[in-house]
């Protein structure tokens, strides 16, 4: 009797597997989830120039950099020393809603001296502006002037809060702090479109998410990425 039963049982087993695999393929997939189809869509312009659905604005603070930077014996002589700086541009970066492109065009055009030479007061290091436009510049789909015009036209949108603007001995902060004073010293930011980062124990930056005509936005992935320490140092800014 138990010997039927098992019998019977592996019989219904099988004849379910027969008809599952009988079964026309469109009735057995499922419909694809939305975040696959908006991947598909974003895999077709990958690292085309133009192609992107926003900027980040990456706002350094430059006493962290040379900080980091000494402490690794390789200090840049030109942020670091004379000018005291303090949020310096990073780049503008093209985004995609998940991800982001880079080296668009390889070569890149070649970026005219003049141009380097007139951003070293937001971006102060010619290596940085020449790195910029190669990495970032390119996926803009914009010449190079237009690029860095456009740079200057963001930072310009983007007050600093006066606590940071001239910081002259070292800070303690939450990163949350920081996002707080961003977000009341720029009408229509919001703490879901900054994300400030970090290293292990300084504020390395604070990155802001604006559409491609520079009004500020919220930006999901980004705001995930953020720093979440809880507290963080800003060493204050150097020469004089």
């Amino acid at each position: 009797m138990v010997g039927m039963v098992i019998r019977s049982a592996a019989f219904a087993v099988f004849f379910l597997a027969v008809a599952w695999s009988a079964a026309p393929a469109q009735d057995r997939r499922q419909e694809p989830r939305q975040e696959t189809r908006q991947e598909s869509r974003q895999e077709t312009r990958q690292h085309q120039p133009g192609q992107f659905d926003f900027y980040v604005l990456a706002l350094s603070w430059s006493p962290s950099f040379c900080q980091a930077t000494a402490e690794r014996g390789r200090e840049s002589a030109e942020q670091c020393g004379g000018r005291p700086f303090s949020f310096v541009v990073h780049g503008l970066w093209p985004q995609y809603e998940r991800g982001f492109p880079r080296n668009c065009q390889v070569p890149a055009p070649r970026l005219n001296r003049e141009i380097m030479t007139s951003m070293l007061d937001l971006m102060p290091a010619p290596r940085l502006v020449y790195h910029e436009w190669d990495q970032h510049g390119t996926c803009t789909g914009l010449s190079g002037q237009a690029y860095f015009d456009l740079v200057r036209r963001a930072r310009t949108a983007v007050t600093i809060p006066d606590s940071y603007s001239a910081l002259k001995s070292p800070i303690t902060v939450n990163p949350d702090e920081v996002e707080e004073a961003f977000v009341k010293a720029n009408p229509g930011l919001t703490r879901s479109g900054i994300a400030v980062t970090c290293d292990s124990t300084r504020l390395s930056e604070v990155r802001i998410c604006m559409s491609k005509d520079l009004r500020f936005r919220d930006c999901a992935e980004v705001d995930r990425r953020a720093c979440r320490r809880d507290k963080l140092v800003m060493p204050p800014m150097r020469g004089g």
